[in-house]
C-alpha cells in the first residue's frame, strides 16, 4: 500500500497527545498498536554505549537515576550546526537495546522510542511491566530535530553522541508499535 505525504499528515491530525514523564502509567492503557501520537515534555536520550554505562554504573553503585514514568529515545544526534540546539536526531535501531530492557523497566521506565521491531521477549516484558514501544521515522532526523526545544546533559558528556542527556520536545511524532497489552503493530501490518 503506497501512502502519500498528504495522507501521512492526515494520520497525525488524529494523533493522541502523550506527555513525559507521565503523571501516571495508567494513561498508557488508552494507547493501542498503530495509534499515532505527538509527544511533549522530556525524553531521556541514549544509545548502546549509554545503556552499558547506565547498567554498569547502577550495578557498581557509583551512579543512579530515577527512571520512574520516563521514556527513553534511542538517538545519537549529529553535532549541532551554528545556532542550532541539536543536530540531526533520527532514531537508532531499537533491537540493539533489547538486552537492557528488563533492567530499565524494573527501575520504572515506561516507554522507549526508536525504529524497527523489538524481540518477542521484549514485547512480553513490556506487557509484564505495562510499558509501550513507539517508533518514529528513520531518515527524518533533520525534521525530528525541529521538535526539540531544549537539550540538557545528564551524564558522560565526554562520550559525545553517546552521552546520556534529555531533550524537551513539542509535537514529536511517533506510532505505538507495542502496547501494554502485548499488541504488535508490525505483526498486524505484515499479516
Amino acid at each position: 500500500m503506497k501512502t502519500s505525504f498528504k495522507s501521512f499528515l492526515e494520520i497525525f491530525k488524529r494523533a493522541k497527545r502523550l506527555v513525559f514523564p507521565l503523571e501516571s502509567r495508567e494513561i498508557l492503557r488508552e494507547f493501542r498498536e498503530g495509534d499515532p501520537v505527538l509527544i511533549y515534555g522530556w525524553l531521556l536520550c541514549g544509545r548502546d554505549a549509554t545503556h552499558e554505562k547506565i547498567l554498569t554504573s547502577i550495578k557498581e553503585r557509583s551512579w543512579d537515576y530515577d527512571f520512574t514514568n520516563q521514556a527513553i529515545y534511542y538517538v545519537g544526534p549529529t553535532p549541532a550546526s551554528s545556532g542550532k540546539l541539536i543536530g540531526s536526531a533520527g532514531p537508532t535501531t531499537s533491537s540493539r537495546m533489547d538486552a537492557y530492557m528488563e533492567f530499565l523497566l524494573k527501575r520504572g521506565l515506561c516507554a522507549t522510542i526508536g525504529k524497527g521491531k523489538r524481540s518477542k521477549e521484549v514485547v512480553e516484558l513490556m506487557k509484564k511491566y505495562k510499558a509501550i514501544y513507539l517508533a518514529t521515522f528513520g531518515g527524518a532526523g533533520a525534521f525530528l530535530s525541529r521538535c526539540v526545544e531544549k537539550v540538557e546533559p545528564i551524564a558522560w558528556e565526554e562520550l559525545g553522541a553517546e552521552a546520556f542527556f534529555k531533550i524537551k520536545v513539542s509535537g514529536f511524532p511517533a506510532l505505538v508499535i507495542n502496547s501494554v497489552y502485548g499488541e504488535d503493530f508490525y505483526e498486524k501490518v505484515l499479516r
